[in-house]
């Protein structure tokens, strides 16, 4: 699964875009450097139900932005992104590729 594609996944689990939960990481504090992607997970499970594989796409955002490593874009594997650039908006808003 691409990385977009856990985003858009996540929104429809949870109903909130990536955007809205990283800001409410960011209210959180989970943005600070010295928190540990445990403890986003145990966040994002007791919270929102979220699974390891979901939860560490956010980790990646709350951590690094929504830029991936451009060895993603178009490859051939599981993690194959259409682009280097996440779109955190919401699926409704996300134009197309």
């Amino acid at each position: 699964m691409s990385f977009q594609a856990y985003l858009d996944t996540i929104e429809d689990k949870t109903g909130l875009t990536p955007r809205q939960l990283l800001e409410i990481a960011e209210r959180k504090g989970f943005a600070e450097s010295s928190v540990k992607a445990g403890a986003i997970l145990d966040w994002l499970k007791e919270d929102y139900g979220l699974g390891r594989g979901h939860g560490m796409a956010l980790v990646h955002v709350i951590k690094k932005g929504p830029t991936i490593d451009t060895k993603y874009v178009g490859a051939t594997g599981a993690h194959s992104d259409e682009s280097d650039a996440l779109w955190l908006d919401g699926k409704a808003t996300k134009p197309a590729p």
